[in-house]
C-alpha cells in the first residue's frame, strides 16, 4: 500500500514513519511518499527517516517529490498535514489578535479563523486534484484548523475524507486508565459519549462493563490528578459541568487568564516554534536524528505552557505525552479501513443528524467504529445547554469563514467580518472589523481574497 503525506517536509513526519515501520504495525505500508514544496525540508526529514530506518522492523520504500500528481498517483491513503504560511504565518495569526486585545492562538478564536482563510483555498484545490488523480484514496486530514478544513474538503471528496486529532484520543486514554482502578478492572469493555467540534468537545460518559464510571472518576481527587485536562481546568469546574473537557476548552473557559499569560510571555507559541524549527532545519548537523529527537522533546514538554502554573510551564506528566500522538491515530484509522479489523476512534465526520441544532453537513467530532466499509458514528446523548450553545456559535463562525473563502471581493470581506464577530472569543464587532483589516494587510493571500484579485 502507498501512503502519501502532503506536507512531507513537516517536522513531525518522522513520527508517522516510526508508526508504519514499527514491529506489529496493524497495516503494511510498502511505499511512503513525501510531498512538499520545499526541497530542503524534504531533504532534512528524509535524512532523519534514513537514520530511523536503520533500527526499524519494517522498511517501506521512501520517496520524496515536489510533483503533486506524482505523489498522488497510486496512493491508497493521503495524509494531509500542511501549514500554509509556515510558522511565520502562525506568528502573525497570534500577534495580530493579541495586538487587538483578544486571544492569539493557533486554532482557537480569531487566529484559527485567519489560519482557515488562507488554508481552505489550498485544501480545496488539493481535494480536487485528489479526486482527479487518486479518486479511490482515503484522505486523512490533520491540517489545522482540522474541523474547518475537513468540512471544506468534504464538499469535494465526501465521506472519503476524515479529520483526525490526537487530543480527544489522549483524553480518552487518560480517562480509561484513571477509571480502571475505580471499576476494579481494566479488561471490561468500554463505551463512551464524546461530542463536540475539533478542539472543542467533552467526554460526557465512560461506561465500563455497562456502568457509567465517569461520576466516580469526577468524585476522586486522586483519579483526576492523573488527567491533564482536569488539572488544567480545575477539579471543581469539571465536577460542575459533569464532564471532562478537551484541553483546548481551556481557552474558552479561561480566556482572560490565557490571553494575559500569552501576552506577558517573551514569545508566543508560534515564535517559540519558529525559532526552534529554524534552528533544526537550518543546521541539522551530522546527526539529524539526535537533533530531531532533542527538538521534539522540547516541543512536546512545552505544549500549552500558558495553561500550567508559573514555574511549571515546561513540565508535563509522562502520561500526558505518552498517549500515542496523531501518527498513531492515523495508523489505527488506516488499519481499520484497509484490513477491516474494527477499531474504536474519535473522528471528525459529518454531523448527519447527530446534533439536530447543526446542519447535516457540518463536521463534528464524535466516537466512531471504523471498518472496511467506512466510518460509523456512535449514537450520542442529546447535546443541550451551554455545550449546545458553544458548539452552534463556534460552528456558525466556522461556516461563515468557509463561505468567505469562496466568495468574491467585498462579499468575502463582509463574510469574514461576520465570522470574526460571531466567534465567542471576539468581544466586539469593531474588533472583528479590525481583525479583518489587519489580517488582510498582513497576509497577501487574504488580501487578494478580500479584494477579489
Amino acid at each position: 500500500m502507498k501512503l502519501t503525506i502532503i506536507g512531507g517536509g513537516g517536522f513531525r513526519v518522522p513520527q508517522v514513519f516510526e508508526a508504519v515501520a514499527a514491529a506489529g504495525a496493524p497495516v503494511v505500508i510498502d511505499e511512503l511518499c513525501l510531498y512538499d514544496t520545499s526541497t530542503s525540508r524534504l531533504g532534512t526529514i528524509r535524512a532523519v527517516i534514513d537514520q530511523l530506518s536503520e533500527s526499524t522492523a519494517r522498511r517501506p520504500v521512501v520517496s520524496t517529490t515536489n510533483d503533486l500528481d506524482e505523489a498522488l498517483a497510486g496512493a491508497n491513503f493521503v495524509f494531509s498535514a500542511v501549514r500554509i504560511g509556515g510558522t511565520e504565518g502562525r506568528i502573525l495569526d497570534e500577534r495580530t489578535a493579541l495586538d487587538l486585545g483578544v486571544l492569539g492562538q493557533e486554532t482557537v478564536g480569531p487566529g484559527g479563523l485567519a489560519y482557515a482563510l488562507r488554508t481552505v483555498p489550498f485544501m480545496e484545490r488539493l481535494a480536487r486534484r485528489i479526486r482527479e488523480v487518486a479518486p479511490e484514496a482515503w484522505v486523512i486530514n490533520f491540517t489545522n484548523p482540522a474541523g474547518i478544513v475537513t468540512e471544506a474538503m468534504r464538499s469535494i471528496l465526501g465521506d472519503r475524507v476524515v479529520g483526525i486529532c490526537d487530543t480527544p484520543i489522549g483524553l480518552m486514554r487518560r480517562a480509561a486508565a484513571a477509571v480502571a482502578p475505580l471499576a476494579g478492572t481494566s479488561d471490561a469493555p468500554l463505551r463512551f459519549d464524546y461530542v463536540g467540534l475539533n478542539h472543542l468537545g467533552w467526554l460526557r460518559s465512560l461506561e465500563v462493563g455497562g456502568v457509567d464510571r465517569l461520576p466516580d472518576l469526577l468524585a476522586s481527587d486522586s483519579a483526576l490528578a492523573d488527567i491533564e485536562e482536569a488539572r488544567l481546568m480545575g477539579f471543581d469546574w469539571v465536577r460542575a459541568i459533569g464532564a471532562l473537557p478537551n484541553e483546548y476548552l481551556y481557552y474558552y473557559y479561561f480566556t482572560r487568564e490565557a490571553t494575559e499569560r500569552i501576552s506577558a510571555s517573551e514569545a508566543t507559541r508560534g515564535q517559540f516554534l519558529d525559532v526552534q524549527q529554524r534552528a533544526f532545519f537550518d543546521a541539522p548537523g551530522d546527526d539529524p536524528l539526535s537533533s530531531w529527537l532533542r527538538t521534539r522533546h522540547e516541543r512536546e514538554s512545552s505544549y500549552m505552557a500558558e495553561s500550567r502554573p508559573e514555574g511549571e510551564e515546561g513540565e508535563r506528566h509522562a502520561s500526558d505525552v505518552d498517549a500515542g500522538g496523531y501518527q498513531q491515530v492515523a495508523l489505527d484509522l488506516m488499519a481499520a479501513l484497509a484490513t477491516g479489523r474494527s477499531s474504536t476512534m474519535i473522528l471528525n465526520i459529518a454531523n448527519a443528524g447527530l446534533v439536530p441544532a447543526l446542519p447535516d453537513d457540518a463536521v463534528i467530532e464524535v466516537g466512531c467504529t471504523v471498518d472496511a466499509s467506512g466510518v460509523h458514528p456512535w449514537p450520542i446523548a442529546d447535546v443541550t445547554g451551554e455545550m449546545a450553545g458553544l458548539m452552534t456559535t463556534v460552528k456558525s463562525a466556522e461556516r461563515l469563514v468557509i463561505e468567505a473563502t469562496r466568495a468574491a471581493g467585498g462579499r468575502s470581506r463582509e463574510l469574514a467580518w461576520r465570522a470574526f464577530a460571531a466567534h465567542p472569543l471576539v468581544d466586539s464587532v469593531g474588533v472583528a472589523k479590525s481583525l479583518v483589516q489587519d489580517y488582510g494587510e498582513r497576509f497577501d493571500s487574504i488580501g487578494r481574497l478580500f479584494d477579489g484579485r
